[in-house]
This record gives structure tokens, C-alpha cells and sequence, in this order.
């Protein structure tokens, strides 16, 4: 009797398309399923503040998309009740990985978290950033592409 209403990567990857803001900021969803979801985006130096450093408004972005898609492939959608983040240190590099994980996932509230990673030329990850968000699964489908 166990109905899995959790979303797979290229249900994510249709959503995350259907967002203009993740569109805006390059959002890319690379790994989806079984409670966690990874999102990539690129450096930009217009999403930067006024040091130099990754907009915290784009870290918040990263971490919350990254605990929803997570949460997403576990409840399907669902919106943020709460959300915290922690930045540890300034957010600079040739891109970020966003790393979510569900903690668990009910029917009336899921829990997850986030890390942020600033990838060096190298490849070298850093941690930069985490994250929490309470969701509320909500039992809407996907949004379709092309909206927007």
C-alpha cells in the first residue's frame, strides 16, 4: 500500500527548469534520488556582494533548493516552512555544489539539510555554507516546462 510520490532526477530536472529565478542563476541539477540531490552553478561575477564573495541571497538559494529536491524525491513537492543557514567562510570559487540530504521525510513535514562547497580550479572542494529547511509536502504535481 506504500505509494512513492518522490520525484526522480529528470522530474527534478524538468522543475528546476521550470523555475525562472534557478534558470536566472544557472541552477543545474545533477545527482537526484533516495533522499538527496546535488545542484551545480557556476561563478558568476554578477551574483557577487559588495567583497567579492558569492551573495548570501545565492548561497540561501543553493542550500534551500538543494534540501527541497532532496526532500522531493522522497515526499514530491513541497514548500519551505523554515529555513536556516551558517556561513563559514567566504564563498569563492570556479563553481558550487550544493549538496542536500532528507533527514525524514512524513507526510505533513520533511526535514532536511545542506552543504555548500566552493570548487578551486583544481576541483578542491571547501565547505563554505550549510543549511536546514522544515517543507511541507503539498501533493501537487511537477510544474510543466515552459512556464514562465
Amino acid at each position: 500500500m506504500s505509494e512513492s510520490f518522490g520525484f526522480d532526477l529528470p522530474t527534478l530536472g524538468a522543475v528546476n527548469a521550470s523555475a525562472a529565478f534557478n534558470r536566472l542563476a544557472g541552477f543545474e541539477v545533477i545527482a537526484a534520488g533516495n533522499g538527496e540531490a546535488t545542484i551545480r552553478m557556476t561563478w558568476r561575477d554578477d551574483f557577487t556582494q559588495y567583497s567579492g564573495h558569492l551573495h548570501a541571497g545565492l548561497i540561501a538559494a543553493l542550500l534551500d533548493t538543494a534540501c527541497g529536491f532532496a526532500a522531493a524525491t522522497l515526499a514530491g513537492s513541497v514548500t519551505a516552512s523554515h529555513f536556516s543557514m551558517n556561513c563559514l567562510k567566504p564563498a569563492i570559487g570556479r563553481l558550487f555544489i550544493a549538496k542536500g540530504m532528507s533527514l525524514r521525510a512524513g507526510r505533513r513535514q520533511a526535514f532536511a539539510r545542506a552543504e555548500l562547497f566552493a570548487a578551486d580550479e583544481h576541483g578542491e572542494l571547501s565547505l563554505v555554507a550549510t543549511g536546514e529547511t522544515v517543507l511541507i509536502p503539498t501533493g501537487e504535481p511537477p510544474r510543466k516546462i515552459g512556464r514562465g
